[in-house]
């Protein structure tokens, strides 16, 4: 699920985000780390820094790229000891909202036909 503003900067602005996309893969590769590691890194940066929609996102893309849910949680519990109790929950209500979801998704299309 893309966001509607990610969206809509897409349809506004395409150059500008094809080189923001560029920029982005071109920083995944730049180094040893694994899609994986890169997706978990992310969502620990996002944590950090206390964005709610980064932190959604990069635990959708962190489990895109294969992370197992417990992992995203282990994340967000790693952050207490350096950006405070209240945070880390704060933060690992982020991942628990994106996991619910993914868990909903994936219930509905295994009980379909």
């Amino acid at each position: 699920m893309i966001p509607k503003p990610y969206r809509q900067m897409h349809d506004q602005f395409p150059e500008y985000m094809q080189a923001y996309e560029a920029f982005a893969a071109a920083a995944a590769k730049s180094g040893p780390l694994d899609a994986k590691s890169v997706a978990l890194t992310k969502l620990a940066i996002s944590i950090g820094a206390g964005l709610e929609g980064g932190t959604h996102s990069h635990a959708r893309k962190a489990l895109e790229a294969g992370c197992l849910p417990d992992e995203l949680r282990h994340v967000a519990m790693l952050s207490a000891p350096t950006i405070g109790f209240p945070t880390m929950m704060r933060a690992r209500m982020w991942v628990e909202d994106v996991l619910t979801k993914a868990a909903a998704k994936e219930s509905t299309e295994t009980q379909q036909p």
